[in-house]
């Protein structure tokens, strides 16, 4: 890993460590007493996602059993199970595509996620990116990051309007992060698979998520843009919080090995089986049994 990025990363760490953390009161309903403005996300007890006992059932199969989870803010926290343990069903329920049977969802102490559409849960802050890349491939990558800047996202719209200088700044700094600064003027369709997931990953990033929900981001890169991909997550923690699902080991084992303490959740039949480090989880009978094998 770079000494750029590691300091990058170290830099925003140290500027998200909250004085106040989740005291004797406890998570989310402590902040009744406080006064926060509607629509605002509140992470002052350190927490940026809530998951209650939720439960979402498709023809009698319980994708989710009574999931619970949390992330602290600026936390990069991995999800892995098996084909069918519920991780894209929590995302889909996180940014508003599936509404839940039952339980609760908050973004920080404030925010009821089950209470807003897709759209709503993208403008409050939580960007998700696909498996599959979608980037406009006639297009140029700057184009592309522009096109994701703009507030109203009609291509025609976003086209006709004028960049700021804070915007094209903006839109610079993302190109250096995501390593395609010297593809800005290239059509995003003459790139490699792994470039058009940075690019993705850059698309979301110029929009200033507070909480980036990653499925399967290094599927069918090379072993080189897995390890960069690894380097970019860690840099961006802390500034964001990541919530990375993935089935690639090593890549797991590239975003945790410079701190092992690092959680690794671990969904099975829709539940949690297993929360730890990822020597903690790898060590874990039942991981093993169900997902990890001998």
């Amino acid at each position: 890993m770079t000494p750029e990025l590691l300091q990058a990363g170290a830099r925003a760490r140290e500027r998200l460590r909250a004085p106040a953390t989740a005291g004797s009161s406890g998570g989310r309903s402590a902040s009744y007493g406080r006064v926060v403005e509607p629509g605002t996300v509140d992470t002052a007890h350190g927490r940026i996602l809530y998951l209650e006992d939720i439960t979402v059932s498709f023809d009698g199969f319980k994708a989710l059993n009574a999931l619970t989870l949390d992330i602290a803010a600026g936390e990069l926290r991995c999800i892995i199970g098996p084909n069918g343990a519920g991780k894209t069903t929590m995302m889909d329920v996180i940014t508003g595509k599936t509404r839940p049977d039952a339980g609760r969802a908050f973004f920080g102490s404030t925010v009821d996620l089950l209470r807003h559409s897709e759209s709503e849960v993208a403008r409050l802050g939580i960007g998700r990116k696909f498996q599959k890349p979608s980037v406009f491939e006639q297009l140029s990558v700057f184009d592309n990051l522009e096109l994701a800047l703009k507030t109203d996202r009609r291509v025609r719209a976003a086209v006709r309007a004028r960049l700021s200088a804070a915007q094209a700044q903006r839109i610079d700094a993302v190109l250096e992060r995501i390593h395609l600064e010297a593809q800005a003027d290239r059509l995003a369709g003459l790139l490699s698979h792994g470039q058009k997931q940075w690019l993705e990953i850059g698309m979301l990033l110029v929009q200033d998520p507070m909480l980036l929900l990653l499925d399967e981001p290094v599927a069918g890169m090379t072993d080189e843009e897995t390890e960069r991909t690894a380097e970019l997550f860690v840099s961006l923690q802390g500034e964001h919080s990541l919530v990375v699902v993935e089935h690639d080991m090593s890549f797991i084992d590239a975003l945790t090995r410079d701190d092992p303490a690092r959680k690794v959740t671990v969904l099975h039949e829709g539940s949690v089986l297993a929360e730890g480090s990822l020597a903690q989880v790898q060590a874990n009978d039942k991981v093993v049994e169900v997902y990890l094998g001998r």
